[in-house]
């Protein structure tokens, strides 16, 4: 098991950026392919974006590409999502991801995923 803390959350105006870590501890970080998702209150937790565990590859959901990049330190065990371009409709809870990998996969449901962090808001005011 790994364990997630993400960190980098608040209330920013549209138009701002924000940037979301997730640390991670435990088991060796770079063994895990890793995600970003988020939830609006009365919504579904949706996929914002996936990495594979070297950090090669990427996805991204359409509503995010062009704004949100994903990324990933693994010698700091820390996975990032760097976001511009702030709108109203991205405020939800954040939450970070891992899935163990043994072939640099990308995992974009969220059942792919059994470790979790608690999550962080982001607020975007119009």
């Amino acid at each position: 098991q790994v364990q997630l803390v993400e960190s980098g959350g608040g209330l920013v105006q549209a138009g701002d950026s924000l940037r979301l870590s997730c640390a991670a501890s435990g088991r060796t970080s770079s063994s895990y392919g890793m995600g970003w998702f988020r939830q609006a209150p009365g919504k579904e937790r949706e996929f914002i974006a996936g990495i594979s565990r070297s950090g090669v590859r990427t996805q991204y959901a359409d509503f995010v590409k062009g704004r949100f990049t994903i990324s990933r330190d693994n010698a700091k065990s820390t996975l990032y999502l760097q976001m511009n371009s702030l709108k109203p409709e991205d405020t939800a809870l954040y939450y970070c991801a891992a899935q163990r990998d043994y072939s640099d996969n990308i995992y974009w449901s969220e059942f792919s995923y059994n470790n979790w962090g608690q999550g962080t808001q982001v607020t975007v005011s119009s």
